[in-house]
């Protein structure tokens, strides 16, 4: 495959650490975006090169991808500014990744521009980083250990580790799917839910984690991998002790708009980097386990690895090279077992320090 990785996002803190990692695996990618002097300071201190571009314009991305080309964003809020490169990337055939973790523009990704992917050949790979190809790896290998006897598949994330571990783009992706929909998997099939509808407790690094449910890339990954399955459910373990009060919340009316406005500029407010102290110290802890239809725990997969921007930023350099370099399969919204294969999803995963632990 002849073709080019354009980076949008690389003026931000996790597109840096993307365009680094990608050139630590010897690509140049295009950084591109609208500030030109940046782009061009920071092309020459990485030796890439760079066009400038609007994200948020279908046209303005689309002047830079074909459909031999690998197109990798990390501008969010995506709810918010993400569309368009999505949109120029359906259209072009291309391949693309990005570095979401906001579950109303994954399923955006999956119900409504996979199909239209499917058409124009373009391969969509969403939320490629430590939101959610963890869980979904993780998944897939405790579900190749249960075999057919796997019926339900409850997935965790958790973080080890103190201070200001977010950066300010997290925060404000945070605060812009407050009171949103989420989703998740029961019964065989898709549904709406509010995120923290469920807690539950898992057992990480020799204690008990709360987590609160939300809506992953699991939920439409993991069904298509093992048909049989009733119940993917995903969890989240940022918040401790409030996990509780997150869930009770969870059946209360959204949060007011005069709420979220105060919350969003707080947000940016903050460094636009989280404390590199504090990530040297942090570990990220993912857990899968699958149960037969009468609750039986039957599987279990533990993956670990430190500072979750790194992991973002490896997954997305790894991703995006191996597409330039090899393709992927299959074509629409894809997940990252399909669209690569599970064993080198693992290879691929340890070379980003995602290993079992």
């Amino acid at each position: 495959m002849s073709g080019r990785i354009v980076l949008f996002g690389a003026t931000g803190y996790t597109g840096g650490r993307t365009a680094e990692a990608l050139v630590a695996r010897g690509v140049r990618p295009v950084l591109a975006g609208r500030d030109a002097g940046r782009l061009a300071a920071l092309g020459e201190r990485l030796g890439c090169p760079t066009a400038t571009a609007e994200v948020t314009d279908t046209g303005s991305v689309a002047a830079l991808v074909g459909p031999d080309d690998v197109l990798v964003t990390t501008v969010g809020p995506f709810a918010r500014l993400g569309g368009a490169a999505l949109a120029a990337a359906v259209s072009a055939g291309a391949t693309y990744l990005d570095s979401t973790g906001e579950p109303p523009f994954l399923r955006e990704v999956f119900e409504l521009q996979g199909p239209a992917a499917e058409r124009s050949g373009a391969r969509l790979l969403t939320a490629f980083g430590h939101d959610y190809v963890p869980g979904v790896l993780a998944g897939a290998l405790a579900l190749r250990e249960a075999g057919e006897r796997a019926a339900r598949v409850d997935v965790g994330y958790f973080l080890s580790g103190r201070g200001r571990l977010f950066s300010r783009g997290t925060v404000r992706s945070l605060v812009g799917i407050a009171g949103t929909p989420g989703h998740t998997f029961r019964h065989g099939a898709l549904r709406t839910e509010g995120a923290g509808a469920r807690l539950r407790t898992y057992e990480v690094d020799g204690r008990p984690r709360p987590g609160i449910s939300i809506g992953g890339v699991e939920q439409f990954a993991l069904p298509r991998l093992h048909p049989g399955l009733r119940t993917v459910d995903v969890h989240l373990g940022w918040f401790g002790a409030l996990s509780g009060a997150v869930h009770a919340t969870s059946r209360l009316p959204g949060p007011p708009a005069p709420l979220l406005a105060g919350l969003g500029v707080l947000a940016d407010r903050l460094p636009r980097a989280p404390s590199a102290e504090a990530l040297a110290r942090c570990r990220s802890h993912v857990v899968a386990e699958v149960f037969d239809e009468y609750g039986t725990l039957v599987a279990r997969t533990r993956l670990a690895a430190p500072d979750p921007y790194a992991l973002t930023a490896d997954l997305l350099a790894w991703g995006a090279a191996r597409a330039l370099e090899r393709g992927v399969t299959g074509a629409g919204a894809l997940d990252p077992v399909s669209a690569f294969g599970l064993d080198a999803l693992v290879d691929g995963a340890a070379s980003a320090g995602l290993r079992a632990g």
